[in-house]
């Protein structure tokens, strides 16, 4: 045993050991280090030029630059927020209030901190910068405040000295201040436009600059503007930037109440998304090469050529609302035609539609039959239909749309007050649809009502060739899988269905259908 311990200690001793002075993370490659850099934060990576020599040049190669004001908060700022934020009932308001008050010096003094800390970051960035550089995208999130200089100059630096092409800005209210905008010089965010190699530019709690002479410039995105912008400055957009590809407008605001004009006949526009913006409404006339357009809380209306090349559709409209209190509501003043909303586009085959309300305000036309609104739809999604409603609404899409292959329907789960479905019935009258391509029809929210088995009924009656999978969930949701796709998720496992239901629930859908008028759709319950 002691001749055992003897030769360990002496190749122990024997072995190189490593000095305190050796740095083997500089001797990795600069692949390797700039991989390291990539995945923290910009302001650490810029920091770790100070370590050595030979980490001092590596800062300049990455191609991406990412200042964010949350990079700079400890976690207790986020924990005060979610103290801040957590709701007050009634009961303890005066104790809320009380937190609330607690915790408000906390998060001022952490944001007023976090901001000098981006400032000063940014300005020595600016300082140390010498010499040629490259990067193709900037992120900056940052505090609307009048001491955002610096961030004028980063951003016109990155568009004309260093040939960004994505560049991502947003201006973030303070929590314990009026909301605030951030604006840019009146010339725009750089110096040079004509010369900007910028694609991609996303702005945030901005006023909107000129962008005009920006011809590179393929997608917008413009998010929480100012209430103080115009309806012109919206309408410049698709007719000074015929060159956009890819526009999307999320909770913008105009200064005005009417109508925002769009005739853009030269327009490149192939992508648009309009959601929960505060504007009286949009009236395209003119954008010849759109694709894709989603309208979300936001009313549009276009005419019969406005969109010859739409091929998908999104439109989620909420009319009426309801007070809580005496549990009233207000409708809307009129009932709407489908054709009102959906206009003359023919091309479409891909539709969600989500209509909600505190009553149903969609009716059928004056005919029995509609005409063909929607001849080449493939795919429908009816999503988040209120459980007071008539479901057997979409039937009048089905109508409309010879052609349709894939039918799914989600109806939200009830509230604890609705013990049947209110409202007004749609009064149907005999049909001699035929309907030979419609191959899959699902439900999620299916409990069994005289309505929703109406409908089941309907499809499976009209549908007689193609049809072959039909599903009916007691619980579920459609998940969205972007702006023009989705997938239908049951819950299993909370909503098994027992024999005598599904036995029920069968006899109800197939009462009334000659077996011989049907082929034979596999039927599930989940």
């Amino acid at each position: 045993m002691a001749r055992s311990w003897r030769d360990r200690f002496l190749r122990r001793r024997r072995q190189p050991q490593a000095s305190h002075s050796d740095d083997r993370i500089s001797a990795l490659s600069d692949d390797l280090l700039l991989d390291v850099l990539r995945r923290l934060d910009t302001r650490s990576a810029l920091g770790a030029g100070m370590l050595s020599t030979r980490w001092a040049c590596l800062p300049r190669e990455l191609p991406a630059l990412d200042f964010r004001v949350d990079d700079i908060f400890p976690p207790r700022y986020h924990r005060w927020l979610l103290h801040r934020d957590t709701e007050v009932t009634d009961l303890d308001y005066q104790l809320g209030t009380a937190k609330v008050e607690k915790v408000m010096p906390h998060i001022k003094r952490y944001e007023r901190r976090a901001m000098r800390a981006l400032t000063r970051s940014v300005e020595s960035f600016l300082e140390a910068d010498v010499g040629r550089r490259r990067v193709s995208r900037l992120r900056i999130e940052f505090f609307a405040t009048h001491n955002t200089g610096c961030i004028n100059r980063l951003v016109a630096r990155a568009i004309d000295a260093w040939e960004v092409d994505d560049l991502v800005a947003v201006a973030k209210p303070i929590s314990w201040q009026c909301r605030n905008f951030h604006d840019f010089p009146s010339h725009g965010i750089c110096q040079e436009p004509h010369a900007s190699r910028l694609r991609s530019l996303k702005l945030g709690g901005c006023a909107l600059p000129p962008l005009h002479q920006h011809s590179a410039l393929t997608v917008l995105v413009l998010q929480d503007t100012p209430r103080s912008t115009p309806e012109s400055a919206y309408e410049g957009i698709f007719a000074s930037c015929p060159q956009l590809q890819v526009l999307h407008l999320i909770s913008c605001r105009c200064s005005g109440n009417g109508d925002i004009i769009v005739d853009s006949p030269n327009s490149e526009m192939m992508e648009l998304v309009v959601e929960k913006c505060e504007f009286a409404r949009i009236c395209f006339k003119a954008l010849p090469r759109l694709e894709r357009l989603a309208s979300l809380g936001t009313r549009v209306r276009f005419e019969s050529t406005s969109f010859p090349c739409l091929r998908k559709y999104n439109l989620t409209l909420c009319l009426g609302f309801r007070l809580e209190d005496d549990r009233q509501y207000f409708a809307p003043p009129i009932k709407l035609k489908l054709s009102l909303l959906l206009g003359r586009t023919p091309d479409i085959t891909d539709l969600v539609i989500r209509f909600t309300g505190p009553d149903r305000w969609i009716v059928p036309s004056s005919s029995s039959m509609s005409p063909a609104l929607l001849p080449n739809l493939r795919r429908l999604l009816i999503a988040d239909v209120p459980w007071s409603w008539d479901i057997s609404w979409p039937r009048l899409l089905l109508e409309t749309a010879p052609s349709l292959e894939t039918l799914h329907i989600h109806i939200s789960p009830r509230s604890k007050e609705e013990d049947e479905p209110k409202g007004e019935q749609i009064p149907w009258q005999p049909t001699m649809l035929g309907h030979h391509n419609l191959k899959e029809f699902v439900m999620v929210g299916f409990e069994g009502t005289d309505r929703q088995v109406y409908l089941v009924r309907f499809v499976i009656g009209v549908c007689s060739t193609a049809l072959r999978h039909v599903a009916m969930y007691k619980k579920g949701h459609a998940r969205d899988k972007g702006h023009w796709d989705w997938e239908m998720v049951a819950q299993l496992q909370e909503s098994e269905w027992t024999d005598e239901e599904k036995d029920k629930a069968l006899r109800q859908i197939m009462n009334g259908i000659p077996f011989s008028s049907v082929a034979s759709p596999v039927i599930l319950f989940g």
